[in-house]
């Protein structure tokens, strides 16, 4: 990948990842509920699913979703109910405490790694936009997998850090939330239900 093709798809990564989306909101629920160690699985979980993606999408699963409309329409109606299922689970949340410690309820990290995976896999920009746009930038006269390589590391940085900085904002305004904790998770959870119902439906 030449070097003036990467600037310009490390700005489109960053517009990205600085978009409203589910793992973002994911982070800063997490961030807000759990604390900064504890989400840095959740975040994990994301760039795993992330990376999958790319390299799906460099291996040729987007042509494929561009071409054939059922199983787009599945991966989307699968996504959806998931995010409305975790949307759910965020309306029910307790509100948040001041002291974050381990305590009754609280997922383990294997459990906050699979949720920030399957938010990332199911999330309507990454597999739009990669599924998309990402053969721009492949250069066919150079090795593919090299150029994957760029792409996911490039990507995956990006989304790591600005979810670390979402869940560390989160953190600090626990005060807050513990006053206004259950309007806000029921604020989040509505919105992951919407991203969900919303998910089969969008181009």
């Amino acid at each position: 990948m030449a070097f003036d093709t990467w600037l310009i798809y490390l700005a489109a990564a960053i517009l990205l990842s600085l978009t409203p989306g589910p793992n973002g909101l994911l982070a800063l629920t997490s961030g807000a509920l759990y604390g900064m160690r504890r989400t840095v699985f959740m975040v994990l979980g994301g760039a795993t699913g992330f990376t999958a993606i790319i390299g799906l999408s460099v291996a040729g699963i987007g042509a494929v979703l561009q071409t054939s409309g059922e199983i787009l329409f599945a991966m989307k109606a699968v996504g959806g109910a998931y995010l409305i299922w975790l949307g759910v689970q965020v309306w029910r949340a307790p509100p948040v405490q001041l002291h974050l410690t381990r305590q009754a309820g609280m997922p383990a990290g294997h459990i906050l790694f699979r949720r920030g995976l399957l938010a990332a896999v199911s999330n309507p920009k990454a597999i739009l936009f990669f599924g998309a746009f990402l053969a721009q930038f492949i250069d066919p006269d150079r090795p593919l997998f090299p150029q994957f390589v760029v792409m996911a590391a490039t990507f995956v940085l990006i989304e790591i850090a600005t979810e670390l900085v979402i869940a560390g904002m989160a953190h600090r305004v626990r005060h807050w939330l513990q006053r206004s904790g259950r309007r806000f998770n029921q604020v989040c959870g509505a919105t992951f239900a919407v991203i969900g119902a919303a998910l089969p439906f969008s181009r």
